[in-house]
C-alpha cells in the first residue's frame, strides 16, 4: 500500500471541505478520483501531495507518515487542468528541469527527456519556448516533465480538460500504457465518467467532499452501491423516479408498469426509487425485452453520432440516449423504449436495494 488516508478531513474556517476521509491508493495502476466540480478531487489532491495539511488526520507514504513533509521532500509530480510551464526555458529545458535538479549526467538527461518527448510526440519542439506552442502542446510539455521525474506519485487534476478532442482521445488510451510499469502512485481527477471508465484502474467516487464509493472502475459503475454513487458515475444524470413494487410487477404510474426478476424479484412491494442510465432509454425497440412509453420532447441535442431527448414522463423529465440520428420534434409525444433489465433499485436511505440483470 504506497499511498494512505487516514481520516483525513480539511475545514476552512466554518466550512467543511473533506469530511472524514481513509482511502488507500496502490503503486502500478490508476487511481481515480471521479465527481462534479467543486466534489472535492483537487482538495484530495493537495492533501495527498502536501500542498494543504488535513485539519485532522493522517497521510501516509511507502508505511510512513508524511502528514507534515513538504512537497519538495515527497518526489512527487503534479499536473493540473492549467499548464504551468517556464516561460525563459525551451520544452527541452522544461522537460529536464527536474533531471537537473537531481544533478543527472547529461547523457542520461538527454535520454530521458528524449524519450518522455517521443512518448507525447514532443521530439520536433524540444527548441521551442512554450509561448510558440499551442495549449495542447504546453500541456504535453507538462505531462513529460512529470513523467521524465520518475517521481513516487504522479497527481493529475484533470490534465486533458484544455486540450483538443483529437489529442485527448489520443491521451486517454496512452497514459496507462506510459505510466505502467514505473512503481509509482497514479492519481487521475476527472469530472467525467466516461473518462474514468476508459482509464480503467481504481475509480473513489467524491461527492460533496466524501468519498462515497471506491472499486475497480468498471465494477463501481456496473453496481453503485447507493443513488449518490449511480448520479455520480453517470453522464448524462441518471434517469430516477419514485415507484412503487406490488407482487411481481414494478409501477412508475397508474398506466406504466414492467416485470421484476433477478435480485427485484426479491424486494418486498412498497415503495423505491428506480435509476436508469440514459443511454438504455432509447426511440426504437431494442434486441433486448423491452417496455414502450410516450411522452412529450422537451429538449433535443446531436452530439456527434448520438441522438439526445429530454422528455416528460409520469411527471419526471427523463433523457434518452440514442446512437445515430433521430427525428425528433419538440412539443410533440414520442415512443421510447426502457430495458428493465438494466434498472438500478434504491431504498428509501438511498442505498442500493436490487439490480435488474446485467449492467454495461
Amino acid at each position: 500500500m504506497a499511498l494512505e488516508l487516514r481520516d483525513v478531513t480539511k475545514t476552512v474556517g466554518a466550512e467543511t471541505h473533506i469530511h472524514p476521509t481513509t482511502l488507500a491508493l496502490d503503486q502500478g495502476g490508476f487511481n481515480i478520483l471521479l465527481g462534479a466540480t467543486n466534489a472535492g478531487k483537487s482538495t484530495l489532491i493537495k492533501l495527498m501531495a502536501g500542498l494543504e495539511k488535513p485539519t485532522t488526520g493522517e497521510v501516509w507514504a511507502n508505511g510512513e507518515n508524511v502528514t507534515s513533509v513538504s512537497p519538495q521532500k515527497r518526489e512527487i509530480a503534479l499536473v493540473h487542468q492549467f499548464f504551468v510551464n517556464y516561460p525563459h526555458m525551451t520544452v527541452f529545458e522544461n522537460i529536464a528541469s527536474p533531471l537537473r535538479v537531481k544533478g543527472l549526467a547529461k547523457s542520461e538527461i538527454e535520454a530521458r527527456v528524449e524519450e518522455a518527448a517521443n512518448l507525447l510526440q514532443l521530439g520536433p519542439m524540444l527548441a521551442r519556448r512554450p509561448q510558440e506552442l499551442s495549449g495542447g502542446q504546453q500541456q504535453r510539455t507538462a505531462l513529460a516533465r512529470a513523467i521524465v521525474k520518475d517521481a513516487t506519485a504522479i497527481f493529475l487534476d484533470e490534465p486533458l480538460a484544455n486540450l483538443d478532442y483529437k489529442l485527448r482521445e489520443e491521451l486517454r488510451e496512452q497514459l496507462p500504457d506510459i505510466l505502467a510499469g514505473r512503481g509509482t502512485v497514479v492519481v487521475y481527477a476527472t469530472s467525467e465518467p466516461t473518462e474514468a471508465l476508459l482509464l480503467g484502474g481504481t475509480t473513489a467516487l467524491v461527492h460533496e467532499g466524501r468519498v462515497v464509493q471506491t472499486g475497480p472502475t468498471p465494477a463501481t459503475y456496473r453496481a453503485p452501491g447507493s443513488l449518490t454513487a449511480a448520479q455520480v458515475f453517470s453522464d448524462p444524470p441518471i434517469n430516477t423516479a419514485p415507484v412503487e413494487k406490488r407482487g411481481e410487477e414494478m409501477w412508475l404510474s397508474d398506466a406504466i408498469s414492467w416485470p421484476v426478476f433477478g435480485e427485484a424479484a426479491g424486494l418486498a412491494d412498497g415503495r423505491y426509487t428506480v435509476g436508469i442510465r440514459p443511454h438504455h432509454i432509447t426511440p426504437y425497440e431494442p434486441s433486448d425485452v423491452s417496455i414502450a412509453f410516450r411522452g412529450p420532447v422537451q429538449i433535443t441535442e446531436l452530439s456527434g453520432s448520438e441522438s439526445v431527448a429530454h422528455f416528460a414522463i409520469a411527471g419526471q423529465t427523463w433523457v434518452s440516449l440514442a446512437s445515430g440520428v433521430h427525428a425528433y420534434r419538440v412539443g410533440e409525444a414520442h415512443e421510447f423504449h426502457m430495458i428493465p433489465g438494466q434498472c438500478f433499485y434504491f431504498g428509501p436511505d438511498g442505498s442500493l436495494a436490487a439490480k435488474g440483470r446485467a449492467h454495461g
